[in-house]
């Protein structure tokens, strides 16, 4: 069997949904900043990135603006496939679509990431691609808790008490894990009914431990309208550096 370990991997992006918390009109991942979208800017992190071999993005059956994106890629193979209701569904699909037409094998490592996070680094994907070689079930780009975190009452916004942060990580992506088993993992929390928020909690939910990779902190997800203007910053700041 051929060694994927360090072949190219593909990505997926999940870009179905409608970001109802952005309180917009337009589907948050076609909102502008500096002039692109979010999705364009979130392309762009993996277009001619030297390990990507082609980016799936999962569309809404009735997208609109997605062939209006000016997504300039050389080098890099970009397909559409349509999504589902959930973000598993999306990401179900992509895979399927991977496995039958790209011809991928089960070995073949995947990276999934949020169409709305258009800030991730080259550093923080490399870092995350370097675990092929030494990590067997995958893992996420996280960084750990810094604030003080509160829980509240399920019917009230007050303190019931702190949580301690030791151990706790948000968790970001790209999230890197093979083909065959991450399509065996969602498959088993659909079967059992369980929610999947990310594909590590696919993972979780079968007993793996997937490995954390400390990302950085600029790799804000877009979800509230004040998060436009942060996400800005970042990418002016890092063109200037370019």
């Amino acid at each position: 069997m051929t060694d994927t370990s360090l072949s190219s991997v593909w990505v997926v992006i999940p870009a179905a949904g409608v970001g109802s918390r952005m309180e917009a009109e337009t589907p948050k991942q076609y909102l502008k900043i500096e002039g692109k979208t979010i999705l364009e800017h979130t392309l762009s992190c993996f277009i001619n990135h030297p390990h990507v071999a082609g980016i799936i993005v999962a569309l809404s059956s009735d997208d609109p603006y997605w062939n209006q994106l000016n997504i300039k890629s050389t080098t890099t193979p970009i397909y559409t496939v349509e999504g589902g209701a959930e973000r598993s569904d999306s990401v179900e699909q992509a895979l399927e679509y991977l496995r039958v037409l790209e011809k991928l094998d089960d070995d073949n490592w995947v990276m999934v990431h949020d169409a709305a996070r258009p800030c991730v680094s080259q550093l923080d994907i490399d870092a995350l691609l370097e675990i092929r070689s030494s990590e067997s079930v995958g893992g996420i780009l996280a960084t750990p808790v810094r604030d003080t975190m509160k829980r509240s009452f399920s019917d009230q916004a007050k303190i019931s008490h702190t949580e301690s942060r030791e151990n706790l990580w948000h968790a970001l992506t790209p999230q890197l894990f093979k083909l065959g088993p991450l399509m065996r993992a969602l498959e088993f929390c659909k079967n059992k009914s369980i929610a999947v928020t990310d594909e590590a909690s696919a993972f979780e939910a079968l007993g793996e431990h997937p490995q954390l990779v400390n990302g950085g902190h600029d790799n804000i997800k877009v979800t509230y309208p004040s998060d436009m203007q942060y996400a800005a910053f970042i990418l002016r700041d890092r063109c200037a550096y370019d």
